[in-house]
């Protein structure tokens, strides 16, 4: 399963652990910051990663929620069907007013244990791995 990370670059030292675990765990991370070389259109490359991906987790902080970029990543997966009842939301530091929307995923909270956050994020990801492997199966077996 492919993931695409939304991420403010101020929290980039606070989630790379984080992100070192969930590759060590297996997951395909797609991270901007690792996949654009310089001089490459950041948004055509950003553009081909969410159609490409599975899912996307966003890395919530005041910051990033002043982040437009990160706003348009989390606009596209809300309202993509290809991110439906895909995206995870990880609190990376204690967040006021974090919007209605994101709140209903259950926000994990990196800021209160790193190892078990981590825990949480690899379990999330490979539930929604397994529910898209066996929804996958399911509208291929015949009627």
């Amino acid at each position: 399963m492919k993931v695409f990370l939304s991420l403010s670059h101020d929290d980039r030292k606070a989630v790379e652990e984080l992100i070192a675990q969930m590759s060590a765990a297996g997951l395909q991370v797609w991270d901007a910051d690792r996949e654009i070389q310089p001089g490459e259109n950041w948004a055509l490359e950003v553009g081909r990663a969410l159609a490409q991906s599975d899912a996307m987790i966003v890395f919530l902080s005041p910051k990033s929620l002043r982040s437009p970029q990160v706003q348009h990543e989390v606009d596209f997966a809300l309202t993509s069907p290809r991110y439906e009842g895909r995206v995870v939301v990880v609190e990376v530091k204690p967040t006021e007013r974090i919007p209605w929307i994101l709140r209903k995923f259950r926000p994990i909270r990196l800021y209160q244990s790193p190892a078990r956050a981590a825990k949480h994020v690899i379990s999330r990801v490979r539930h929604l791995a397994k529910a898209t492997r066996h929804a996958s199966r399911k509208s291929l077996s015949p009627a």
